[in-house]
C-alpha cells in the first residue's frame, strides 16, 4: 500500500476515536430554579413552603421571606410544586437549561376544607317578649368563629302591622340599632352569621313589643345615654318614652300644643340644626339650613315656640331669628345694640313681648330683659350682672319671668355655679322674688318652666361640683317650702 494512504487512514481513525471519546463523557448540563411563595390576595411571603419537581431533583423548604433555590437541576422540562399546611398546593412548568437559572413565583391559596361554621348567633337584646319603651331598638347578640374568621351579619325585622320586610346586611359588629319602630306593633327579628367561606348559619327568631302611642305625656326632659343627649317624655304617674335615638346627640325639647308636636336641637358635629318631631317621636323633620342656632355655648342656648304659632324663635350670636316650622320664612327679628351674644329666647306672640338673655363671649356680663316685636325695651330683670344665668320663661300673661342666676357672682372657664336660685321678676311691680329658699346648700337650681296653669314651677337641681346627676323637681308656687321630685336623671325639662 501506498506509503501516504497509509498516513491519511491512520489520522482518520484517530479522529473517529477521539470524537467517540468526547461524546461519550459529556452529560446534558444543569442549571438552576429560583422563586418565591407569596400567600393569595396579601402577597405575605411564605416560610416553610415545601419545595419539589417532577422528575425529582432536590427537595428545599422556603425561608423567612418565602425564598428558595434549588441549584444542579439536570437541564429539561419540570413541574415545580409547593406544598404548606392550610393551602392548596401549586404547580408551575419550568424549563432548565443549562447553565442558566429559571424563576418561578407561587401565590397560595388558603385551605377552606377544614374550616368550620360560626356558632349559631345567640340573640340578647331585645329580649323575647320584651316591651320597649320607645320607636328605637337596640339589637345585641353573641356569637364565635371557632377559626376565628371576620365575621358579617345579616338582621332579617317583620313586624305583625304590615307586610314590610327590612334586611340590613354587612354589619360587621354583633350589634344594630334601628329606628323609628311602629307603635303598638310586635316584632320578630333573626340574625345570620357569615365568614365568607362557609354557608351562613342562622339564628332563632325572637321577639318584642313596643308600647302604644303615649297620649297623655305632658313632660319632656333630656337624659344622658351613651355619651349623648337623649330626650324623653312621660306622664303624670312617671311612665318613661324615649323619643329621640342615642345614637344622635337630641336636647332642649319645647312642646307646641297646637301643633302637637315638638322643636327641638340636635348636633352635627360643631354645628346644631332645629328639629321638629311629633308627640310620639316620629316625623322627625330638619327645619334649619344654612343659618343655624349659634353662640357662645350650644348647651347654654334654647329656641321658642309660642302656643298657636308657626313661627320657631333661635339665637344667631347677637340676632334672633324666626323660621317656620316647615324650614321656610326665615326673617330677623332682633339684633342687639351693643353687639352682646343673644343665648336664651322665650316669646308671647299673645301679648307682643320677647324675653331675652344675653351676654357676652365667655357667657358672663348677664342681662335679662323684655322687649316688644318693634324692639322697644319694655322691662329690665338683671343688667351688667356678674356670674352666670339660665332658664328664661315669660308668664301666660307676658307679666312675669322666671329665670335662674347665681347669686355667687363667680366666673370660671367651666361655666360652672355654685349658688344659681330660681327667681321670679314682676313686670308691673319691678319685683323679684326668690323661689329657692329651701334649695340645700352646695346645690344650684337650674332651667325652670311655668307648669301650664303656672302654679308650679320645674326646674333641675344638682350638686354645685358641675359632675353630679342632674335630676327634675316641682315647687308649688304657694308653698316654695314644698320640692318635689319628678324624674331622676334628667334636665332641660318642658311641660
Amino acid at each position: 500500500m501506498n506509503s501516504k494512504l497509509i498516513k491519511y487512514c491512520w489520522i482518520f481513525a484517530l479522529l473517529i476515536t477521539v470524537s467517540c471519546s468526547e461524546e461519550g463523557i459529556d452529560d446534558s448540563g444543569s442549571g438552576t430554579i429560583t422563586g418565591k411563595v407569596v400567600a393569595k390576595g396579601t402577597n405575605a411571603p411564605l416560610p416553610n413552603v415545601k419545595i419539589e419537581t417532577t422528575p425529582v431533583s432536590n427537595t428545599v423548604f422556603t425561608d423567612e421571606n418565602g425564598d428558595f433555590i434549588l441549584n444542579e437541576v439536570t437541564e429539561g422540562e419540570y413541574s415545580v410544586q409547593a406544598q404548606l399546611d392550610g393551602f392548596i398546593t401549586a404547580f408551575k412548568a419550568s424549563r432548565v437549561v443549562s447553565g442558566q437559572t429559571n424563576n418561578v413565583v407561587f401565590e397560595l391559596e388558603e385551605s377552606t376544607a377544614s374550616n368550620r361554621p360560626p356558632e349559631i348567633p345567640d340573640l340578647l337584646s331585645p329580649g323575647e317578649g320584651q316591651i320597649l319603651e320607645s320607636i328605637e331598638a337596640n339589637f345585641v347578640w353573641v356569637t364565635t368563629d371557632p377559626d376565628e374568621d371576620e365575621l358579617t351579619f345579616t338582621l332579617e325585622l317583620r313586624n305583625d302591622l304590615n307586610n314590610d320586610v327590612l334586611i340590613f346586611e354587612d354589619i360587621t359588629e354583633p350589634v344594630f340599632t334601628y329606628s323609628p319602630l311602629l307603635l303598638g306593633a310586635k316584632y320578630f327579628w333573626q340574625v345570620s352569621a357569615s365568614d365568607g367561606i362557609n354557608s351562613p348559619v342562622f339564628s332563632s327568631v325572637s321577639s318584642f313589643e313596643v308600647i302604644p302611642a303615649p297620649i297623655d305625656n305632658r313632660f319632656l326632659f333630656t337624659r344622658q345615654t351613651d355619651g349623648n343627649n337623649v330626650i324623653f317624655s312621660a306622664d303624670q304617674d312617671g311612665v318613661e318614652f324615649q323619643l329621640t335615638s342615642q345614637a344622635e346627640n337630641s336636647f332642649r325639647a319645647r312642646r307646641n300644643v297646637a301643633a302637637n308636636k315638638i322643636a327641638y336641637l340636635q348636633t352635627n358635629g360643631a354645628q346644631v340644626d332645629i328639629y321638629t318631631m311629633n308627640r310620639d317621636g316620629s316625623g322627625k323633620f330638619k327645619v334649619t339650613s344654612s343659618l343655624k342656632p349659634a353662640g357662645f355655648n350650644l348647651n347654654e342656648i334654647n329656641i321658642s315656640w309660642p302656643e298657636n304659632s308657626d313661627k320657631i324663635y333661635f339665637p344667631n350670636f347677637d340676632k334672633l331669628y324666626s323660621i317656620n316650622s316647615n324650614g321656610q320664612g326665615l326673617q330677623l327679628v332682633y339684633q342687639t345694640p351693643d353687639g352682646s351674644f343673644i343665648s336664651e329666647v322665650d316669646v308671647n306672640e299673645n301679648v307682643n313681648r320677647i324675653a331675652l338673655k344675653t351676654n357676652n363671649q365667655n357667657g358672663y356680663n348677664i342681662n335679662i330683659f323684655v322687649i316688644d316685636f318693634s324692639g322697644s325695651l319694655i322691662a329690665t330683670a338683671l343688667t351688667g350682672v356678674q356670674g352666670a344665668a339660665s332658664g328664661l320663661n315669660l308668664s301666660f300673661d307676658g307679666q312675669n319671668v322666671l329665670y335662674t342666676y347665681d347669686v355667687s357672682a363667680n366666673q370660671n372657664a367651666t361655666y360652672r355655679r355654685l349658688n344659681s336660685r330660681a327667681f321670679i321678676y314682676n313686670i308691673p311691680g319691678d319685683t323679684t322674688t326668690d323661689i329657692s329658699e329651701e334649695k340645700p346648700g352646695g346645690t344650684n337650681d337650674l332651667d325652670v318652666r311655668f307648669s301650664p296653669n303656672e302654679a308650679e314651677i320645674i326646674f333641675v337641681n344638682t350638686s354645685n361640683d358641675g359632675i353630679s346627676q342632674k335630676n327634675i323637681w316641682k315647687i308649688t308656687l304657694n308653698d316654695t317650702n314644698t320640692r318635689e321630685l319628678l324624674f331622676s336623671n334628667g334636665f332641660m325639662p318642658d311641660c
